[in-house]
């Protein structure tokens, strides 16, 4: 019997009985602190990300905050979140390389404190390309790459 691996896209559409809500206890308390969060489906983050217009960008955090809105929670899960974008950007760009023209603008989507992320397709030269594109400066603090701000220019 073969394996066949999932593609990006089927990653994206599974959802695991996902969103889920839940009491935040244990350790996880220490870092996240007292409340309640809810873990977002797949699907859930990347309509966020698709939101994001062009000459923009977002972060993971801010995901985060619009999903614990949306659900009613005090926070959005900060790992799942994560690694749904990841899946997200991902599935855009096997969609894009099966031609399709409008996919999830992946690269408008940052980590926290405006850095780009070498998880996403390309790695961070892709997503600065495509940000400079946007007319985003991109500016080196150390070994990150972050969105300073607009280029006025563009």
């Amino acid at each position: 019997m073969s394996y066949r691996r999932r593609t990006w896209s089927e990653k994206l559409a599974d959802a695991k009985g996902l969103p889920k809500i839940g009491r935040v206890e244990g350790k996880m308390s220490r870092k996240w602190g007292e409340g309640t969060m809810g873990v977002p489906a797949p699907v859930e983050v990347d309509e966020l990300m698709r939101r994001v217009p062009r000459g923009s960008v977002i972060t993971i955090n801010d995901l985060r905050i619009a999903l614990a809105k949306k659900h009613g929670v005090d926070i959005g899960c900060p790992i799942t979140t994560g690694i749904f974008a990841w899946i997200a950007a991902h599935a855009a760009s096997e969609q894009e390389a099966a031609g399709k023209k409008r996919v999830t603008p992946w690269w408008r989507t940052l980590k926290t404190g405006g850095e780009l992320n070498a998880k996403y397709p390309g790695g961070v030269g892709e997503q600065a390309r495509r940000l400079r594109a946007e007319g985003h400066r991109i500016v080196q603090k150390g070994k990150r790459l972050l969105v300073s701000e607009r280029d006025p220019d563009l």
